[in-house]
């Protein structure tokens, strides 16, 4: 209320609690604004003298034998005391009685420490604050630190370190030196690259060998495998590349991948597992010199041990050679050269020998000697091919259960009922060797010899030693047109000689010449239908076909280690037909983009 007499503003406390006698008898006292209310620190001041005081009343009353006088509402009693005022009842904050305030001095709350600093403490925390805060530190906010560094490094890998890193060339490659062997392919420099193309590891016996008649041919090639784990994916290895195909030609059930193909324990290892890949499920291993190592004349011998035991049917292990010109297991650059060794302008070059009978399914010889001048052909006025040389192509006889070797030249134009004049070939040893009974079909004739193979030979029968036997297989040729001739040998004995002259003109052809292309060397080990019976129960995986060595010898006089000869040149036929021979998936020269040269035969 207010004075008007004095001018003096007065206010009227009430206890909202107690009762309306005790709200009269507290009605005598009013405070003025003039007082400690309106001051903060005389109001702190009260509050601190109000606490102490509860504490002494809260002692007076518990030692009072007067009984508190408390309504049914729970109103604050009357004190007892009558020295102590109404007003020293009544709580600073709010006019409650002093004894019902919420808090008191002797509570302990967890958050006491923040108003109570301990300078020691706080002097011990902050000398590693860093550490004590990464200590107290939540998960949440740990993460939230690591978002915000990785933020920041990522920021610094983008804007700072790449633009240098780009400016500066250090993230593109090193074009390495290159130099030239064997044909104009480059190689790259490499700190382990063979100086030699004769092994090193080659013995001293090894570095010539005597042929047939007596002549002493020199080692001009050898590859011993005696460095571990040699690896073939393409451009690996100087003189081999491992292929990653199916070879889709001979219907092969399985897939060649170069993971197959290493060298262990100083031999190379061509590995067949049943191993579901590319949608077939067997995978195994090729390897071939294509457009690397290259002959042409000379003597091949190959040290080799067969897969498994020399008595089981379906296994395909091969080592052949091949013309240049066709790559294996590209379909598209075999059409039309494979197998064709022909230097004749005749019904020969024709689709199917332009015969009825159905004795050849072949398109024609695509590179023939009469192919028009300006049209697409390696040298124009030489026939050209990739005739076929096999150095042995294992079988099993299913009626004895013993191993064949089987020995061929692979050519075309055919000869009539695909036989040649048998009275210029030779078997050396008719008790191990026979003529082959199959002799060719509508893709390729084959002058073919078996020879019986001992078990001892193959993976799994060892020697005495207790080792896998090997043996050596081979071929030795010379390619005159009158008295060239391929020998084939199983060891050291020769089994059979094919002589130039057995290939003379049948019916409508002319001359077959033993091939004068530069040959690859092919390995590999594989499995069709279409080769043998294939006995599944009686194969169990994995299989591996294992190569010791592979030395090539020449006359002296005749050393040719080209792909890319001046007489049969192929590098640059190459190089302008790329789309075929380096996508395996066209299987006809028109799918690659190109078309068989125009002849004399169908016009210029």
């Amino acid at each position: 209320m207010r004075d008007l007499t004095n001018n003096t503003t007065t206010r009227e406390i009430r206890n909202p609690f107690s009762s309306s006698e005790d709200q009269n008898l507290s009605s005598d006292y009013q405070i003025s604004t003039d007082d400690a209310y309106d001051d903060s620190t005389n109001l702190l001041k009260s509050q601190q003298d109000n606490i102490g005081y509860h504490n002494r009343l809260q002692d007076s009353q518990r030692s009072s034998q007067a009984p508190s006088q408390t309504n049914l509402r729970g109103d604050t009693p009357t004190p007892s005391n009558p020295f102590v005022s109404i007003e020293d009842t009544l709580s600073p904050f709010g006019g409650y009685p002093i004894m019902q305030f919420p808090l008191s001095i002797d509570e302990k709350e967890p958050d006491d420490y923040l108003h109570n600093p301990d300078p020691i403490e706080d002097a011990l925390y902050d000398k590693n604050r860093f550490l004590n805060d990464l200590k107290s530190m939540d998960k949440k906010s740990f993460c939230g630190l690591l978002g915000v560094i990785g933020l920041f490094v990522g920021a610094m890998a983008i804007f700072v370190v790449l633009p240098v890193l780009t400016y500066s060339n250090v993230t593109t490659h090193y074009t390495p030196e290159s130099y030239e062997i064997l044909t104009q392919y480059q190689y790259p420099t490499l700190s382990a690259i063979r100086t030699s193309l004769v092994d090193p590891d080659s013995p001293s016996d090894a570095q010539t060998y005597k042929t047939k008649d007596g002549d002493e041919w020199k080692l001009v090639f050898s590859d011993e495998f005696n460095a571990e784990g040699r690896t073939f994916y393409e451009g690996d290895d100087q003189f081999f590349t491992a292929p990653d195909l199916n070879y889709a030609a001979t219907k092969d059930l399985e897939w060649y991948d170069p993971d197959a193909v290493t060298t262990v324990n100083g031999t190379l290892n061509l590995r067949m597992d049943a191993y579901k890949n590319h949608d077939l499920f067997y995978r195994s291993g090729m390897i071939q010199s294509w457009n690397k190592l290259c002959y042409t004349q000379g003597l091949i011998r190959v040290s080799a041990s067969l897969p498994y035991y020399g008595n089981v049917s379906g296994l395909w292990p091969g080592l052949w050679s091949m013309g240049n010109l066709g790559r294996p297991g590209y379909m598209s650059t075999t059409e039309g050269v494979w197998p064709y060794t022909y230097d004749s302008c005749d019904a020969g070059i024709t689709p199917n020998q332009s015969s009825p009978d159905g004795i050849s399914y072949l398109p024609g010889q695509k590179l023939n000697v009469c192919t028009c001048k300006g049209q697409d052909h390696p040298n124009t006025g030489v026939g050209r091919g990739a005739p076929e040389i096999d150095i042995i192509e294992a079988e099993i006889d299913t009626t004895l259960k013993i191993g064949v070797a089987s020995q061929s030249l692979q050519i075309a134009p055919f000869d009539i009922w695909y036989m040649p004049d048998y009275s210029f070939i030779e078997i050396l040893n008719s008790s191990v060797t026979t003529m082959n009974t199959y002799a060719g079909g509508p893709f390729q004739q084959a002058v073919s010899g078996t020879t019986v193979l001992n078990r001892l030979w193959y993976e799994h029968n060892n020697n005495k030693d207790g080792l896998p036997g090997f043996q050596v297989y081979g071929y030795e040729y010379m390619n005159d047109d009158d008295t060239g001739y391929i020998t084939w040998y199983v060891g050291e004995n020769p089994t059979l000689t094919l002589h130039a002259t057995s290939l003379h003109p049948n019916g409508n052809i002319g001359w077959r010449r033993i091939p004068k292309e530069p040959m690859s060397i092919i390995a590999n080990m594989g499995m069709s239908n279409s080769w043998a019976y294939i006995d599944w129960s009686s194969i169990h995986f994995p299989l591996n076909f294992k190569i010791d060595y592979i030395r090539l010898y020449q006359p002296e006089d005749a050393i040719n280690l080209t792909c890319d000869p001046a007489d049969y040149p192929t590098y640059q036929y190459i190089e302008e037909h790329l789309n075929a021979y380096s996508n395996v998936n066209f299987t006809s020269w028109k799918e690659a983009g190109y078309t068989f040269p125009k002849h004399k035969l169908n016009g210029c």
